[in-house]
């Protein structure tokens, strides 16, 4: 289990982090989400040891993973950016994660091979970036880590690489029970994949839960009623076109129906919120909200 605890990171007297609280249950694919500047990649680089934190906790299985050479064997990790110099191959890579990493799976390594299909004697350098992005999910999965920890994974890949490569890792998580955290602005992926969420915003966890329970507290109503909304709701955003009034509410469904039907709608349809939409209204109510520019 991943667990971060009141974590604060400054740079320059710019709080990056200021508290952040964030939980990994094992076996699980949790999908890191936030705007630009949230610190995301700040996380990421304290879960990976990367950085050290100012204070607050960063645990793996209750053990701290800054210099923590038995913990970070348990963790690959795939960044946004990727590095590759000088005439380093996939083989050299190979090679050198073999050392690094004691559970490597040269077998493993082999079976995907016939999946990505790279030249394994090519520089990466000389890779567009999609292929190195493959090179980068060949040699992670290949380690057999217990926990997967990606920022913007599939950025640069075809759709039928991208569905390949969701393919394998859910196929860890399910047979290896691999606990995997992704950050990525792919709300509509992320969606398809995640089962836990954590919205992040200015350094701190506006909230996480499960995506379902996510998906439940809140509800999109389109309604058409002569008379005025009833009181007790909990309104995100109201709109309305003609006669249809959309409203994003706070609350349990079912509850939801009962409090609309005492203005006695013509017509009151509820609709579930796709991931993006939640993520739009739930920042819209700390000052993030789509603004209307004229030009």
């Amino acid at each position: 289990m991943i667990q971060v605890e009141n974590l604060v990171k400054e740079f320059d007297g710019l709080r990056a982090l200021d508290g952040l609280y964030l939980n990994v249950p094992d076996g699980c694919v949790y999908g890191l989400v936030g705007p630009n500047g949230a610190g995301k990649t700040t996380v990421i680089r304290h879960l990976t040891g990367v950085y050290r934190q100012d204070s607050g906790c960063v645990r793996i299985d209750g053990q701290p993973v800054y210099e923590n050479p038995a913990v970070k064997q348990r963790i690959a990790c795939i960044p946004d950016e990727l590095y590759a110099r000088g005439s380093e191959t996939i083989r050299d890579m190979m090679q050198f994660y073999r050392h690094l990493y004691p559970r490597f799976d040269e077998a493993r390594f082999r079976q995907l091979g016939e999946v990505f299909a790279l030249d394994e004697k090519r520089p990466l350098r000389q890779f567009s970036k999609g292929m190195q992005k493959q090179a980068a999910f060949w040699l992670a999965i290949s380690c057999r880590p217990d926990y997967l920890i990606l920022d913007e994974p599939v950025d640069g890949l075809d759709p039928v690489m991208r569905r390949q490569v969701w393919s394998i890792v859910m196929d860890d998580v399910s047979a290896n029970g691999t606990s995997v955290l992704v950050s990525s602005h792919n709300l509509r992926e992320l969606e398809d994949v995640c089962d836990h969420v954590g919205i992040m915003h200015h350094g701190k966890m506006m909230l996480e839960r499960s995506l379902d329970a996510l998906q439940e507290d809140i509800v999109k109503a389109q309604l058409v009623t002569d008379q005025p909304l009833p009181e007790g709701l909990t309104i995100l955003h109201q709109s309305q076109l003609g006669r249809i009034q959309t409203l994003i509410l706070r609350g349990n469904q079912e509850d939801i129906a009962a409090k609309l039907a005492l203005c006695h709608p013509m017509l009151c349809d509820l609709l579930p919120l796709s991931l993006e939409e939640i993520f739009i209204y739930e920042l819209g109510g700390v000052d993030y909200d789509v603004k209307n520019i004229l030009l």
